[in-house]
C-alpha cells in the first residue's frame, strides 16, 4: 500500500509542476484533465503526508527515549504514543481512500418510485417517501424536479419520477434501491388491521451526453395531454412527451413541464440514463456473486427497508439497523441510515481487498 502511496504522491508533484506553467493552459482539455487528477490525489496526498510526518515524529522520539535525561525521556515516550496512535488512524484511513471510487458517486440521480403489492396503500406510500426524497434533497441544498407522474385519487402515486442535481447524490442515495415495505393501519381499514403494502424505488445515475449515443432514427417520439388525478393543474394541450427506443422497448414519458420542448429535453435525459443503467446492469451479471458487496445497489427485487408505523421504527434489513424515528425519518432526516450504510459497504469491500 505504501509503495503505491509514495508513487501516487510523486505522481501529483508531477502534477503540481505542470499546473505552475502557464503553457499547459493552452490545451484546456488537457488542463482540465490534470485538474480533475489533481482534485482526486489530493485528500489521499494530504492524509499520506500526514502519516509521513507522525512517522518521523514517531522515530524523532523514540530516539530521544534513548537518552539520558529523565524528564525528556518522559516527554519523548508521550511523543512516541501519540505518533503511534495517529499512524494507526492514518493507515485505516488510507486504507478507505484508496479503495476504488464509484465513478458515477458525484453524479446526479434519476429516481423512479412505484406502488407495488397493496393497491391504494401502497400508492400513498410512494408518496411518502416521494416527499422524504424531496426533503432530504431541500435539507442538502440539492435541485429537485418532477419529471412524471400518475397519481391516484386518493393523492398517492402509481408511479413517480424526479431529477435530483446535487455533488455526490449518488453516493448517497444509491443505497436506497430496491423493495421499501410499509406496516401500518389504512385510513381506510375500519377495523384497525395493519396492512403491509410495497413501493419498489430505483435509483439510477445520471448519464451524461458523452456515456450514451442515440441514433435518432431508433426513436418513437409521441405526444399526448398530461394525465392525473383531475383539477386545474392538468394540461389541455398535448405538451407531454413519450419516447420508445425502438431497439430495446426502453419507454420514458414527460408531463411535468407546460412546454413540450422542455418535456421533450427532460425525457431525452431520462432515455439516456436508462439506457445506460440497462447496460450497466448487464455488465453487473457477469461479475461473479462473491464480489458484489452485501450491502447491495442495483437489485430492485431485494426487500431493503421496513417502516413500521404502529412501533414508530424503521429497520434496514442489510445492516440490520432500526431506528425509532420514524416520523422524523420520513421528514428527511435519512442521513444516520445513509452513514451507516455507507460504512457497511466500506467495510465489505476493505474485507473483499483483504481476501
Amino acid at each position: 500500500m505504501f509503495e503505491k502511496l509514495a508513487l501516487l504522491e510523486e505522481r501529483y508533484k508531477e502534477i503540481e509542476a505542470l499546473l505552475a506553467t502557464p503553457e499547459i493552459f493552452n490545451d484546456p482539455q488537457e488542463s482540465a484533465k490534470l485538474l480533475k487528477e489533481q482534485k482526486d490525489a489530493a485528500e489521499v496526498v494530504e492524509a499520506y503526508r500526514e502519516y509521513l510526518a507522525a512517522q518521523t515524529a514517531l522515530e524523532e522520539a523514540q530516539e530521544l527515549m534513548h537518552g539520558g535525561d529523565a524528564e525528556l525521556k518522559e516527554l519523548a515516550a508521550e511523543e512516541y504514543a501519540v505518533s503511534k496512535e495517529k499512524m494507526a488512524e492514518l493507515t485505516e484511513k488510507l486504507k478507505l481512500l484508496l479503495l476504488p471510487k464509484d465513478p458515477n458517486d458525484e453524479k446526479n440521480v434519476v429516481v423512479e418510485i412505484r406502488g407495488g403489492a397493496g393497491g391504494e396503500e401502497a400508492a400513498l406510500f410512494a408518496g411518502t417517501l416521494y416527499r422524504m426524497y424531496g426533503m432530504y434533497s431541500d435539507a442538502r441544498n440539492w435541485k429537485f424536479e418532477a419529471i412524471n407522474a400518475n397519481e391516484t385519487e386518493l393523492g398517492g402515486f402509481k408511479e413517480v419520477s424526479f431529477l435530483i442535481e446535487g455533488f455526490g447524490a449518488y453516493s448517497r442515495l444509491k443505497f436506497e434501491s430496491g423493495v421499501h415495505r410499509v406496516q401500518r393501519v389504512p385510513d381506510t381499514e375500519a377495523s384497525g388491521r395493519i396492512h403491509t403494502s410495497t413501493v419498489t424505488v430505483a435509483v439510477l445515475p445520471e448519464a451524461e451526453d458523452v456515456d450514451v449515443d442515440i441514433n435518432p432514427a431508433d426513436l418513437k417520439i409521441d405526444t399526448y395531454r398530461s394525465g392525473g388525478a383531475g383539477g386545474q393543474h392538468v394540461n389541455k394541450t398535448e405538451s407531454a412527451i413519450r419516447i420508445t427506443h425502438i431497439p430495446t422497448g426502453v419507454v420514458v414519458e414527460c408531463q411535468d413541464e407546460r412546454s413540450q420542448h422542455k418535456n421533450r429535453d427532460k425525457a431525452m435525459k431520462i432515455l439516456k440514463t436508462k439506457l445506460l443503467d440497462a447496460a450497466r446492469s448487464e455488465q453487473s451479471e457477469q461479475i461473479a456473486s462473491e464480489r458484489r458487496s452485501q450491502v447491495g445497489t442495483g437489485d430492485r427485487s431485494e426487500r431493503i427497508r421496513t417502516y413500521n408505523f404502529p412501533q414508530g421504527r424503521v429497520t434496514d434489513h442489510r445492516i440490520g439497523l432500526t431506528l425509532y424515528k420514524l416520523e422524523d425519518f420520513l421528514n428527511g432526516n435519512i442521513d444516520e441510515m445513509v452513514n451507516a450504510l455507507i460504512t457497511a459497504d466500506q467495510a465489505e469491500r476493505l474485507r473483499a481487498n483483504e481476501d
